[in-house]
């Protein structure tokens, strides 16, 4: 019979090499976690709670999106018809849109711990502070994002500029305008989940949670609204008008809560979110081909 080992089980012991492998197989596990933390793009994807909420909204949008397409193409009159109907009069599916708009919105103006960091990173309950941060990069750093932000809002106001002078000329007609401000809502979550050209080619800024301009979403949103003088198309955009103003205060009093090297909570290792994940691979692939 063959000797038993000290344990008494007849097993061999692990011997030195083992140990070595299984220490060198969990240091090269841990290097992945952190490479994962520090860059959300490599690696496999961390279906977090904050991404699968997401695409869940996401969803949401596509299916409001399609609802509204498909009124649209039945029968586009029947949207700017809806437009300027009473809510007492019968509620309709642009009754419901204004209402979830609006909501979204006024959330945007108050505290909310359901809101993304990206927006939260405004406030003070959010902000952990880098210790002795060099004031003199986080001005140059304010004065590089507030042109790529200028550069943005050019872009965006030429581009609607169109479709205002076409709806003046009769070209378009409301209908049109509340169909291109339906699809700049689901694009406002393409722009967080898959690909943003604002953020790739004009900001620079590495994902929605360090972004400048991310409060703008809902101006450039009901921007095609400002040209529809109806109750619901201006209240839209004028409080769409009133959230920008708000971020944009709130940068000018507070630029250091807006950038890591000043803000600990923009890190890549502190974010809980995620959301960016997918983005970054889509994004990757976009521009090696450009």
């Amino acid at each position: 019979m063959g000797e038993k080992s000290e344990n008494g089980s007849g097993e061999i012991p692990e011997n030195g090499t083992d140990t070595a492998k299984k220490i060198k197989k969990s240091e090269e596990q841990a290097k992945i976690l952190r490479a994962q933390a520090e860059d959300p793009g490599k690696g496999r994807i961390v279906w977090t709670k904050n991404l699968i909420f997401y695409l869940i909204k996401f969803a949401l949008r596509l299916t409001l999106f399609l609802i509204i397409l498909v009124i649209y193409l039945q029968d586009r009159s029947s949207l700017g018809t809806f437009m300027v109907t009473p809510i007492w009069n019968g509620i309709t599916v642009i009754h419901v849109a204004w209402c979830i708009f609006m909501g979204l919105m006024l959330m945007h103006l108050l505290p909310s711990k359901l809101l993304s960091m990206a927006r939260r990173k405004s406030r003070r309950n959010t902000y952990m502070p880098v210790v002795n941060y060099d004031r003199y990069m986080l001005l140059e750093h304010v004065q590089k994002l507030n042109l790529g932000a200028w550069k943005v809002m050019l872009v965006w106001l030429i581009f609607n500029s169109v479709f205002g002078v076409l709806y003046l000329l009769k070209i378009l007609v409301e209908s049109d305008l509340m169909m291109l401000t339906t699809f700049y809502f689901l694009c406002d979550y393409i722009c967080i989940l898959f690909f943003c050209p604002f953020q790739s080619f004009l900001m620079k800024n590495k994902c929605c949670i360090n972004c400048r301009i991310y409060d703008w979403g809902h101006f450039m949103m009901f921007t095609p609204m400002l040209f529809i003088c109806k109750f619901y198309s201006w209240s839209l955009f004028f409080t769409s008008l009133i959230v920008l103003i708000h971020w944009e205060i709130e940068y000018a009093k507070n630029p250091e809560r807006f950038w890591e090297g000043s803000n600990q909570i923009l890190k890549c290792i502190k974010c809980k979110e995620r959301t960016c994940q997918i983005k970054r691979r889509i994004t990757g692939v976009i521009l090696k081909k450009h």
